[in-house]
């Protein structure tokens, strides 16, 4: 597990670390110029003829302490000042006079030379408004010249909190940032402008964000063999839970498999497919281990008898959106008592009944991709994307549910907990049935107990780990949804090794 702080928790541990545990900023400074001339060094970066372009901020004082540096180094260095004197952060300017002292050039207009380097220094972690102006043209040069393009701590022009670009922003082929990856490097389009990643420890302590839930965070693959529940030697299937699978409308019975089949792969012990009639003949071929359990209309009795029997219930994956898979949902949301997961169709029926998740009294898991969401919130993809952690907060506030908001950074949310960010998956993750699988996913993790929100986060990371051994063995384009179960399945019994 490892933090993922925005520019305003950043700055929260920077202060602790200058003020409470008595570290002077200027010794991060020399450290994080040291670190990033270590990580340029290892990448074998052609130090021939470097321009660092600086700010007026700390993240400019690192820039010219770098500067320094690399010419005690005897390298040939030109600093671009693009900050304004009148507004130098007592650390930079010290840095800048230093700089000065020794001789290096410091230049007020940019260069039309091209370099080996390009080194950016101008804005940190803090910015929170767009790029206009001058700073704009800058960029829009820096973006021009040739030359390897690195970032110091995060790209100039890129949200920390967020990773919208604030206008324009640097695209950097290396990024090296200080202590931890910043959230906004991770979201998309974010992500696109950081290039390659080196997070380096500059002594920034942490233990300002173990006290707060407003810290996001993301998982390794060396956790999930710390979270998965271990299996015990004297056991039966009850003992892994018995799972019901309320999915599948007609022509449907692919959701319905993938769901199920993934529950299976992730340990429940027992699952049946809850499903219309004309999907009993395919299923009872594809998925021999389910219970097949068929309706052709709406039958209350049945429905019940399905409900009391379960231990954990999904309902949604192919389901349609008719008037019987409306009455199959607003009553499972009326008589469950065990822990519920809803997805796809579910979703877009629930958008028209979100009050029945006041009255539900048992854990409830909503799995929505960017447009069910949409729908859920009444707002646009555009708002989503650029507020989802806004939005989300407020949902889950408003609604006693966990989200799994799908993307290509899922998000998972819960009031009482912090939000938790994916960086694990890949593109090759975008076909049909992905989405039931994850479902499916999380449903079986919650059918062995593990409590729903970290089953959540776990089926999120899990379902992710198994699309990249997917990736890995078929390549981008020939992934499908099946691939990814078989992935999971690898990835868990990896996990399983290492906790012997």
């Amino acid at each position: 597990m490892r933090y993922l702080p925005n520019g305003i928790w950043m700055q929260k541990a920077d202060s602790y670390t200058i003020q409470e545990i008595g570290v002077p900023s200027v010794v991060l400074m020399e450290h994080a110029a040291q670190k990033t001339i270590e990580v340029m060094e290892r990448e074998n970066i052609d130090f021939s003829d470097i321009l660092i372009v600086c700010g007026s901020g700390n993240n400019g004082g690192d820039g010219f302490a770098i500067a320094r540096l690399l010419q005690e180094k005897g390298v040939r260095v030109t600093v671009f000042f693009a900050g304004k004197e009148s507004s130098m952060s007592e650390e930079c300017r010290l840095q800048a006079q230093i700089v000065r002292n020794l001789g290096i050039p410091i230049v007020t207009v940019m260069p039309e030379k091209e370099y080996t380097v390009l080194v950016d220094a101008l804005f940190g972690v803090g910015l929170n408004r767009e790029i206009t102006g001058a700073y704009c043209d800058v960029i829009e040069k820096m973006n021009r010249l040739k030359g390897r393009k690195i970032a110091v701590d995060i790209p100039s022009g890129i949200h920390s909190g967020n990773g919208q670009v604030m206008g324009i922003a640097f695209r950097a082929d290396l990024t090296v940032t200080f202590q931890f990856e910043k959230l906004g490097m991770v979201l998309f389009p974010g992500k696109e402008y950081t290039g390659k990643t080196a997070v380096v420890d500059i002594g920034i302590h942490s233990s300002v964000f173990s006290e707060t839930q407003e810290v996001a965070y993301t998982l390794e693959r060396a956790d999930l063999s710390r979270m998965l529940p271990k299996r015990k030697p004297n056991t039966h299937k009850g003992s892994y839970g018995k799972v019901l699978m309320i999915t599948g409308s007609k022509g449907m019975a692919g959701a319905a498999y993938l769901s199920a089949l993934a529950a299976y792969i992730c340990g429940a012990g027992l699952v049946q497919i809850y499903t219309d009639e004309t999907n009993r003949a395919i299923l009872q071929q594809l998925l021999p281990e389910a219970i097949i359990s068929c309706y052709m209309e709406y039958e209350e009795d049945g429905l019940k008898d399905a409900l009391e029997w379960a231990d954990v219930v999904c309902i949604g994956c192919g389901l349609g959106k008719s008037r019987t898979a409306e009455m199959l949902l607003m009553n499972t949301l009326k008589y469950v008592s065990v822990p519920c997961v809803i997805d796809a169709d579910g979703l877009n029926l629930l958008a028209c009944h979100k009050e029945m998740l006041r009255v539900v009294d048992t854990p409830v898991i909503l799995t929505p991709h960017m447009k069910e969401m949409s729908g859920l919130l009444g707002c646009s993809i555009p708002e989503i994307t650029e507020e989802r952690f806004q939005k989300l907060q407020e949902f889950t506030s408003q609604y006693p549910v966990i989200c799994v908001l799908k993307d290509a950074r899922t998000v998972v949310a819960e009031r009482t907990n912090p939000f938790f960010v994916n960086t694990a998956g890949n593109q090759a993750m975008a076909k049909a049935g992905s989405g039931d699988v994850l479902a499916g996913v999380i449903t079986g993790l919650l059918a062995g107990k593990t409590p729903p929100y970290r089953s959540a986060v776990l089926g999120v990371y899990l379902h992710a780990c198994g699309g990249d051994n997917a990736k890995e063995q078929l390549g981008s384009y020939s992934v499908l949804a099946r691939d990814l179960i078989t992935g999971i399945g690898q990835c868990m019994k990896e996990a399983e090794e290492e906790q012997e």
